[in-house]
């Protein structure tokens, strides 16, 4: 079955879909129970479609999820067609849409291809900038600990911490009985 088929008030639908967008979960209390509720917006090569998700279908479905409707009912609220499970539908997450973001497409491409200035030499991210000034100062940290060791050795010299003079007793015990 396609979005485009669907209509007011029809009942056992057999649909799959990609969610393409979520909205707030709302809580509610009905009969003393309490109950959540959730609109989405879903599409399949038709068209889109609301969805309404209740209880335990929300925390299943995410953004970017193909869902297969079965049972499903669709009904009409203030003029826009709207799928649910009903009563005695079931909803199944059958897959993640393999199509990517367009966060996730640019990180790609600048990935293998970073950008370059009017002399072909690499741009650097804020990130490469940050880790760079890290390792920068990290380098300079251990230049200035390995100077501050380098003026301690020649101090140490120029003072003339040479060993003391053996004791009596000392060369006594290295002299043959």
């Amino acid at each position: 079955m396609a979005i485009k088929d669907l209509e007011p008030r029809q009942g056992n639908i057999d649909l799959v879909a990609e969610v393409i967008d979520k909205g707030e979960i709302r809580e509610f209390e009905k009969f003393g129970k309490p109950g959540k509720v959730c609109n989405c917006k879903v599409k399949d090569d038709t068209g889109e479609i609301s969805m309404t998700l209740w209880n335990d279908d929300i925390d299943l479905v995410n953004i970017g999820n193909k869902i297969h409707v079965q049972n499903g009912w669709v009904s009409e609220w203030q003029g826009e067609l709207q799928l649910s499970t009903g009563k005695f539908g079931k909803l199944e997450v059958v897959g993640e849409d393999k199509e990517e973001t367009v966060d996730e497409a640019l990180e790609e491409e600048l990935a293998d291809n970073p950008p370059k200035d009017d002399h072909g030499e690499h741009i650097l991210t804020e990130d490469e900038k940050l880790e760079e000034e890290i390792l920068d100062n990290l380098d300079k940290k251990e230049e200035d600990k390995a100077e501050e060791v380098t003026e301690d050795l020649i101090s140490e010299e120029e003072i003339g911490d040479e060993p003391d003079e053996p004791t009596s007793e000392e060369e006594e015990k290295k002299q043959p009985e």
